[in-house]
């Protein structure tokens, strides 16, 4: 009898981008590739699609990979993650069913890039100016400008020191507070390092740059967001937990704060009926930082060779 052949799904290929993103020939003739462009995130609905599989492809965290999950799949042997780590993976779990997790490569970049063109988005009124223009409308608001004004950064890493640069380039005071900030880190970026209060109170935008973690679940809240100015401006492109979502939501009805550029969510894909897709002080986009033909190019060549050095192990 012929041995079954290795299955992989692909999971939540929204763009329909995974096969033309890399080099999958050489999986030829040795794995059997199911491509899902849906996100289901109902668990029996999703156990029943995975069980068939020996192998899972993740994107990041758009399919949490949790201890109920591995163990209703009894076939599964790999988990490939895009990114260097992955949260939303329960590795205790994987591990102790003899799941191997593997990771790819990843780059700063986009999520660096993406961010200023939320805040510059988010300040100059772009999307509702070209939506107005689009409808046959013409000027409808007044932008606000960079230089002069105050950039908050919460979490000073990565990606927080390099935003820091690109906003003194625009001539804007960078102030920085994080759990872990060292007056020495934020003094060699030419960064002030600030109480958090004075974060919130004197940011004229505000932009998250740190882990999610227990630490930082909820870390700016309805007392966080009432401290900021009123014509202060949010940037969240790090992960929607981070902020109170319900919170945010009622700050912006009330004009508490004069706008926020949202990438992350506590749910996603975000609900067709959630205020976000409304708000008119809402620059909302559909957790796009790190989405760019040049990321997706390594996460997905990465995942061909980490997939072919899996067979490659199973054949010896």
């Amino acid at each position: 009898m012929n041995e079954r052949p290795v299955r992989i799904a692909i999971l939540d290929d929204y763009q329909h981008v995974a096969m033309r993103s890399a080099d999958w020939s050489s999986l030829e003739g040795r794995a059997e590739i199911t491509v899902f462009h849906d996100h289901q995130a109902k668990h029996d609905a999703l156990v029943q699609r995975l069980q068939p599989f020996d192998a899972i492809c993740v994107m990041r965290e758009r399919t949490p990979i949790t201890a109920t999950l591995i163990d209703a799949l009894p076939r599964l042997r790999l988990i490939a993650s895009t990114g260097r780590g992955n949260a939303s993976i329960d590795l205790d779990a994987a591990a102790a069913r003899g799941v191997e997790v593997v990771h790819t490569n990843y780059s700063s970049t986009p999520t660096i890039e993406f961010t200023w063109a939320a805040i510059l988005g988010l300040m100059r009124g772009i999307a509702t100016e070209a939506a107005s223009l689009r409808a046959g409308g013409w000027q409808v608001g007044l932008g606000s400008e960079l230089e002069g004004k105050t950039l908050g950064i919460l979490g000073l890493g990565r990606i927080g020191s390099k935003v820091a640069r690109i906003g003194q380039a625009f001539g804007m005071p960078v102030i920085a507070w994080s759990q872990n900030l060292q007056e020495e880190t934020a003094s060699a970026l030419g960064v002030r390092r600030v109480s958090k209060q004075e974060l919130l109170s004197d940011s004229d935008v505000l932009t998250i740059h740190t882990r999610l973690s227990e630490r930082t679940r909820g870390l700016i809240g309805a007392a966080d967001l009432a401290a900021m100015k009123p014509t202060a401006r949010l940037v969240n492109s790090s992960r929607g937990p981070i902020v109170d979502e319900a919170a945010l939501v009622d700050a912006l009805r009330a004009g508490r704060i004069a706008g926020a550029a949202v990438d992350v969510f506590d749910d996603e894909p975000l609900p067709a009926d959630h205020p976000f897709r409304s708000l008119p002080n809402v620059l909302a986009t559909p957790h796009i930082g790190y989405v760019t033909e040049e990321m997706y190019r390594t996460f997905y060549g990465d995942t061909v060779r980490n997939l072919v050095d899996w067979l490659d192990r199973r054949s010896t």
